[in-house]
């Protein structure tokens, strides 16, 4: 369910780089349905104002999941961007660009609640030796939603749907998946009653941590904030959403103004790397999980290597494809699916790293990481807006792409220096308890001076 509901949201979300294209295009779509003269500059705002809610939502949402349980923070979020979706059309009509970018900020603030819920719920149902598999299986709902935005946005856009179409199915999609939630779902194993008592023991006693236990812990902000594992962890996946979501908002519309593809084959050509992705998924989920059971690897080195995969292969893919021109599309094809195939190594290399580090603050972690990581594609979209003048000038989208490459580099090499799966010790339930008895309040010290003098005066009288 975390998979199909991870889906639902990407599709709700990766929709809008196809469906701007087809709004504004509305003859090599379907010209019974609105178009709409926005500029490229306009365009960029209305990809960008997702993560303009997104980005705020993160702590709420790990609040929200600790307090209330995952169970009903996922159904209330994948509600509210699926209404959004449904209004699209008609607000869009009314307000222009301006209500389509509010209707995205509305599903930015739902979806961010989205993947702290996910974190936690991996780390409460998950066996320890399960933790990749499950964990990687969960998120390649990504993956998926991803390709099946881009592949049947362009398809929806030209048949008789219209544009409107695109957000229809989106919102079909998120009403079918919450009745299914809320009826399935439980919070842990010790809440569900879809499983048997034999599987509730195997994944409780397999933990290093307690899932079943239903009060809050508290997050011991200081010490995470100031752990180094954390604090790199935080820097790496920043550069993975940079590169990602540039490539996910921005290739569709190189495409079609660099490469001179049409929208029904920009959609599907636009999916491909995506497909390749969610594919490349399950090749790193078993080949993980051979690694782990042969001992091939320890974990850190396992997160490492595969971070590598992930971020250097791209670099490199994306340097070259801002040297391919309208003459060379099967190559420049190629090296966009190579570079976004490539990069789903990264939910086993450090996507899940928050599990390692510490299982019972995952949601409060993913909520601080995803905070700060996509605040950064709020500009992402606004600065290819402001280097990309003429959407068929190679050259500019050259630097685009350079530029993603060097923050790729960068940000896996600070990871393999200093990156770390070694459990925390503030994940620890009493940890600040433990960290207030060995730090008494000068009320205390003054108290037990107090009682000392006093112990004192008494010997001496």
């Amino acid at each position: 369910m975390l998979f199909l509901g991870i889906m639902a949201s990407y599709v709700a979300r990766a929709n809008t780089s196809i469906a701007v294209v087809a709004m504004t295009d509305a003859e090599n779509t379907n010209p019974d349905f609105d178009e709409f003269d926005w500029s490229n500059s306009q365009m960029q705002y209305v990809l960008s104002s997702f993560y303009w809610g997104y980005c705020l939502t993160q702590f709420f949402g790990g609040w929200l999941c600790k307090r209330y349980g995952v169970k009903i923070t996922m159904f209330f979020a994948i509600n509210i961007c699926t209404v959004a979706c449904l209004v699209t059309p008609v607000t869009t009509r009314a307000w222009s660009w301006q209500g389509y970018c509010g209707l995205r900020v509305i599903q930015g603030l739902a979806q961010g609640l989205i993947f702290p819920c996910m974190h936690e719920h991996v780390a409460k149902w998950a066996p320890k030796q399960e933790k990749n598999r499950l964990g990687a299986f969960a998120n390649s709902g990504l993956e998926l939603g991803t390709v099946l935005a881009l592949g049947t946005s362009g398809i929806i856009a030209s048949s008789d749907m219209g544009w409107p179409g695109i957000s229809y199915v989106a919102g079909g999609l998120g009403l079918i998946w919450a009745v299914i939630w809320i009826i399935f779902a439980s919070n842990s194993p010790s809440d569900s009653k879809q499983i048997s008592e034999a599987e509730r023991k195997y994944i409780l006693s397999s933990q290093d941590h307690d899932s079943s236990n239903k009060k809050p812990i508290p997050t011991p902000w200081r010490a995470m904030l100031t752990s180094v594992p954390f604090i790199v962890l935080v820097a790496t996946r920043c550069s993975e959403a940079w590169g990602f979501t540039t490539m996910l908002a921005e290739v569709p519309q190189y495409m079609h103004g660099v490469l001179g593809l049409d929208i029904k084959s920009n959609a599907l050509f636009s999916a491909l790397p995506y497909l390749i992705m969610w594919l490349m998924s399950y090749v790193y989920i078993i080949t993980a999980d051979i690694i782990m059971k042969n001992n091939c690897l320890s974990l850190t080195a396992l997160r490492r290597t595969y971070n590598s995969i992930a971020f250097y292969v791209p670099a490199a893919a994306l340097i070259a494809i801002g040297f391919v021109n309208e003459d060379q599309k099967p190559i420049a094809i190629a090296l966009i699916t190579l570079n976004i195939g490539v990069n789903s190594a990264a939910t086993i290399g450090s996507s899940l790293n928050t599990i390692d580090l510490a299982p019972n603050h995952a949601g409060m972690q993913m909520a601080f990481i995803n905070t700060a990581a996509n605040i950064i594609p709020i500009f992402t979209p606004l600065i290819v807006g402001f280097i990309v003048e003429d959407e068929s000038n190679r050259e500019e989208w050259q630097i685009v792409f350079i530029i993603s490459a060097i923050i790729f580099i960068v940000g896996n090499t600070v990871y393999i220096i200093f990156g770390s799966t070694q459990m925390q010790e503030w994940n620890d339930p009493n940890f600040l308890k433990k960290d207030d008895s060995e730090n008494p309040t000068p009320a205390a010290i003054t108290e037990g001076d107090t009682d000392k003098k006093t112990d004192d005066d008494v010997k001496s009288t």
